[in-house]
C-alpha cells in the first residue's frame, strides 16, 4: 500500500490500456510500471518532487514511494530559497532504501511528507502512513463510486493534495487519470469533449468558470457523470450552473483536511432538488466518526458550536516539524485541526477555521457564514468576507462581492441580508470586485482581499 501493488496488477492484466494522460501525452499501465521500476533503482530514501504537471511526475512519484521510501511534493512555484531550506531539512538524515523493487512497503511505514501551503516562511510538514491512504482510497472509491471505466480529469497542479490524491486514487482503482500542464478553461473543455472525461475533481472556483463558459460556448458536458468539489462550500450560483452544464452528473462536495483526510460529504444526485446556501456538508465518510468537542475535549450536544473532531484510521501521523500544539490536536484518540462547526441530525455543519474567525465588538463571526448569506442575495455572483482591524471594535467585518451582472449597491446588499444574517454579523463595509481574490491553487484568499483593499488595488471599488 498505498497503490504500487495495484499498479503491478493493472500492468499485468491491462498492459496497453491508458493509465495517465497529461496534456495529450499518454502513458500505459505497463509503461508507467516499467518506467517507475527503472527509476526506483536509483531513488534514495527521501525524494523531493518540485515539478510541474507531466507524465514524468507520475513516474517519479510512483518510484519515490516504492518500498519504504518517502516522498515530499513541493509546489514548484515556491521561492528557490524556501525549497532549498525544505530539502535541507528532509535530507538531514539520509538513508538507503531496503529494496529496489516497485512494491508497497509496510502499511504502518511513512510514505508521504505533506506540507502546508508555503508563503515566505517554512511550511509545517506532517507525515502519512501507507495504511492511512489505503483506507482513504477504499472510503473515497465507495463514496464517489469510482470505477475502472471512469476517466478522471483533475485540472489543477499535482503539487496540491486534492490532485495528488486523485492521481493516486486512480492508480489504486485502475482508472484512467487526466490532467493538464496548467489550468486553462479552453483546454479543460477540449479534454472533456475529445477524451471522454466522465469525472471531474476540482475546486469550486474552477467549476464555476468551466460551467458558465461551457454554457455560453455550448460545450457538451453530458458525458460527465460525477463532479467532486472540495476546498470551500459550493455556492448557489456555481451549483446551478454546474447542474445545467453537466445535467447527468452527481455533484459531490466534501469536507476534509490534509492532516485528517476525508471527514464528511454529500452527494447531490442528478435531478434532485438543489439545496445551496446552508452550512451543512453532509454526514461522516465511510469509516469516520465525528464529534464536536470543546477546547478541553468534552463532547458538546447537537447544535452547539465547537471543534470538529474525528476518529478515523485515515488521520496523519502528526507533524515532522512546525508543530505548535494547536494545528493538530488530539483528545483521547479524537483529532481536530481547529475547524469549527456543529452536528444537527447527524449532518456536519461547517462554520470555518478558528484562525479565520472575526471578533468584532466581542462577537464571534465566521466569514463562511457571511459569504454564504451574501451569495444568496440577488445580483451577487460570488462573495468573500474578512476582518479588518478597527480601533473601536477590534475588527470590523468587510465584504467583497463580484456582481452577477451590471452593478450592485451597498443598499441592495444590506437589504438582501435582512432576513438571512443577524445584524451583529453583517459587514460594515462593502466592496465591488472585478474578480475573486484567489491563490494560485484556486482557493479564495481572505487575506488577499484585505491586501487589495489596503493598497487600493484596481480590482476593488468601495460601495457607498
Amino acid at each position: 500500500m498505498p497503490f504500487l501493488n495495484r499498479l503491478q496488477r493493472w500492468a499485468d492484466d491491462r498492459p496497453d490500456d491508458t493509465a495517465v494522460v497529461v496534456a495529450g501525452r499518454h502513458l500505459s499501465w505497463a509503461a508507467l510500471r516499467d518506467a517507475a521500476a527503472s527509476r526506483a533503482a536509483d531513488t534514495g530514501k527521501v525524494t523531493v518532487l518540485a515539478e510541474a504537471n507531466s507524465v514524468d511526475f507520475a513516474v517519479s512519484f510512483a518510484a519515490a514511494v516504492a518500498g519504504d521510501r518517502q516522498c515530499a511534493v513541493l509546489d514548484p512555484t515556491w521561492p528557490a530559497q524556501l525549497q532549498a531550506e525544505i530539502v535541507a531539512r528532509l535530507h538531514a538524515e539520509p538513508g538507503t532504501p531496503s529494496s529496489a523493487e516497485l512494491r508497497d512497503g509496510s502499511p504502518d511505514s511513512v510514505f508521504l511528507i505533506g506540507l502546508t501551503s508555503g508563503t515566505t516562511s517554512v511550511p509545517k510538514a506532517f507525515t502519512r502512513s501507507r495504511r492511512s491512504w489505503q483506507l482513504s482510497f477504499d472510503a473515497s472509491i465507495e463514496f464517489f463510486g469510482l470505477t475502472p471505466q471512469d476517466k478522471t480529469l483533475a485540472p489543477g497542479p499535482l503539487a496540491a493534495s486534492l490532485n495528488l490524491y486523485a492521481l493516486s486514487e486512480c492508480l489504486y482503482a485502475g482508472s484512467e487519470f487526466h490532467t493538464l500542464e496548467s489550468f486553462d478553461v479552453g483546454d479543460v473543455h477540449a479534454a472533456i469533449t475529445h477524451d471522454g472525461i466522465t469525472r471531474l475533481v476540482l475546486v469550486p472556483t474552477m467549476l464555476r468558470l468551466l460551467s458558465e463558459r461551457g454554457l455560453a460556448g455550448c460545450v457538451d458536458a453530458s458525458g460527465i457523470t460525477s463532479i467532486i468539489c472540495a476546498g470551500s462550500k459550493l455556492d448557489a450560483r456555481t451549483l446551478e450552473a454546474a447542474r445545467r452544464w453537466a445535467p447527468r452528473a452527481t455533484i459531490f462536495e466534501y469536507y476534509g483536511a490534509s492532516e485528517l483526510s476525508f471527514v464528511s460529504g454529500v452527494a447531490l444526485r442528478s435531478g434532485a432538488p438543489l439545496d445551496a446556501g446552508g452550512t451543512g456538508i453532509g454526514k461522516p465518510f465511510p469509516g469516520v466518526e465525528v464529534r464536536i468537542m470543546d477546547d478541553g475535549g468534552a463532547p458538546l450536544p447537537d447544535g452547539t458550536d465547537g471543534n470538529i473532531c474525528v476518529h478515523s484510521g485515515m488521520v496523519s501521523n502528526g507533524y515532522l516539524w512546525g508543530d505548535d500544539g494547536q494545528a493538530l490536536r488530539c483528545f483521547d484518540g479524537w483529532y481536530t485541526v481547529g475547524d469549527q462547526g456543529y452536528l444537527q441530525d447527524g449532518e456536519l455543519h461547517i462554520l470555518g477555521r478558528r484562525a479565520d474567525m472575526i471578533i468584532t465588538a466581542g462577537k464571534n463571526v465566521y466569514p463562511h457564514e457571511v459569504e454564504l448569506a451574501l451569495a444568496s442575495v440577488p445580483g451577487v455572483a460570488a462573495a468573500v468576507a474578512s476582518g479588518m482591524q478597527d480601533d473601536v471594535r477590534g475588527q470590523r467585518v468587510v465584504a467583497g462581492v463580484v456582481p452577477s451582472h451590471g452593478g450592485i449597491t451597498a443598499t441592495q446588499l444590506k437589504a438582501g441580508l435582512d432576513d438571512v444574517l443577524p445584524r451583529d454579523k453583517r459587514p460594515l463595509q462593502y466592496f465591488a470586485l472585478t474578480e475573486l481574490p484567489v491563490t494560485d491553487r484556486g482557493k479564495v484568499s481572505r487575506q488577499l482581499l484585505l491586501d487589495w483593499i489596503e493598497r487600493g488595488d484596481t480590482r476593488v471599488r468601495r460601495l457607498g
